[in-house]
């Protein structure tokens, strides 16, 4: 079937702004068609504005957006950077589905042992009993932060009266008002976003993190887990598997980038640009579990994270190369991405992993000042 001609160049500017190094999902296509069509539109600066927003534009490649823009709509042409070459970063789903967003191949080490293998691999996980987990398991529930939310529920004490059942109780006791009763918000489990590095530089973290992601998804309701490297893999159809053998043994398998090279801001460009993943972020704590020796340039990897902590209700950045505790970064992405975290913590094993989560501490514990750095 072939798309209606008065589309055409709808759908010619996203693969123009995908053959331009913009992670445009498959998604954000369809919504852009949706909003073009519910705009009107009334000029052609509608559907400018309808791209920038469905197509999630960074504010630093506004410039490159337009450029692209005045090339499809208006026949105007655009420099292709010299040298540059595609590639894709592929956003996998764990059932089979698959979206891709393309982007530019930059073979520069931000991190001294960043890692250059790009050799597809999976890797079997093996299962083990841990006090860590055990402990996480049990208290999980209780520990992990939580948001109030608009309903509300009936309380001993609370921020506000509640007339209709103190009434009625008052009515049963010939308008005699023996006690008052209240009601104060409901609260529930904020969601938490798990992303798992798993390059070849974090061979001998990946796997306990992910048997971390298996225990976080059984143990709370809002919780989703992913994993990054040079794709963006999502892990929660898997995890929610009950049994931990099979969950690890679907996951290893749908992760097909194990060990390989390390592409953290595409991979986070990528997150951000499927709608429904960035849905998920709203709000939530974000944790990443990764060592930051990006591959890439280390502005890329600053803009993902900067827009995400724009989105979240906190951002956790967990290196396992570190003391359990307030990490200095070393490594150039890591400096680039600090101001934008609200924890940057060390964590070398399991047990300082579920330590920090279970310890949620609300105040900021990235280093800052010039001395840190």
């Amino acid at each position: 079937m072939t798309a209606p001609k008065e589309i055409g160049p709808l759908l010619a500017f996203a693969t123009a702004l995908r053959r331009a190094a913009f992670p445009v999902a498959p998604d954000q296509t369809i919504g852009f068609l949706q909003a073009v069509e519910l705009l009107g539109p009334r000029g052609i600066e509608d559907i400018r504005q309808a791209g920038l927003a469905l197509f999630a534009i960074p504010p630093q490649r506004v410039a490159e957006y337009d450029a692209v823009f005045r090339a499809v709509f208006f026949g105007q042409t655009i420099a292709a950077p010299a040298g540059t070459t595609e590639d894709d970063t592929d956003v996998m789903e764990v059932t089979g589905a698959e979206d891709q967003a393309e982007i530019a191949d930059d073979t520069r080490e931000s991190g001294p042992e960043a890692s250059r293998s790009d050799a597809e691999g999976t890797r079997l996980i093996g299962v083990s009993e841990d006090a860590a987990l055990a402990r996480f398991s049990a208290e999980a529930r209780t520990r992990l932060p939580r948001r109030k939310v608009i309903r509300r529920e009936k309380a001993r004490s609370g921020d506000r009266l509640d007339l209709r059942r103190s009434m009625r109780s008052a009515a049963r006791f010939d308008g005699d008002v023996t006690s008052l009763t209240y009601r104060r918000r409901k609260s529930r489990q904020r969601r938490i976003v798990f992303l798992i590095d798993v390059s070849g530089s974090m061979q001998d973290h990946s796997a306990p993190a992910l048997r971390m992601a298996h225990k976080l998804v059984q143990s709370v309701d809002h919780a989703e887990a992913f994993s990054i490297g040079t794709r963006l893999t999502r892990l929660t159809p898997a995890l929610k598997l009950k049994a931990e053998g099979a969950a690890l043994a679907r996951a290893s398998t749908a992760i097909t980038d194990f060990d390989r090279g390390t592409r953290l801001g595409d991979a986070l460009w990528a997150y951000l640009g499927v709608p429904r993943y960035a849905s998920l972020a709203r709000g939530a704590w974000v944790v990443v579990f990764s060592d930051g020796l990006e591959r890439d340039r280390p502005e890329r990897l600053e803009a993902a994270t900067d827009r995400l902590a724009r989105m979240a209700w906190r951002v956790t950045w967990l290196t396992p190369l570190g003391a359990p505790g307030r990490f200095n970064p070393e490594t150039e992405g890591l400096k680039a991405i600090a101001p934008h975290l609200d924890a940057l913590e060390g964590a070398p094993d399991l047990a300082a992993l579920t330590a920090h989560l279970l310890t949620y501490r609300p105040g900021p514990t990235v280093p800052t000042g010039p001395s840190q750095f």
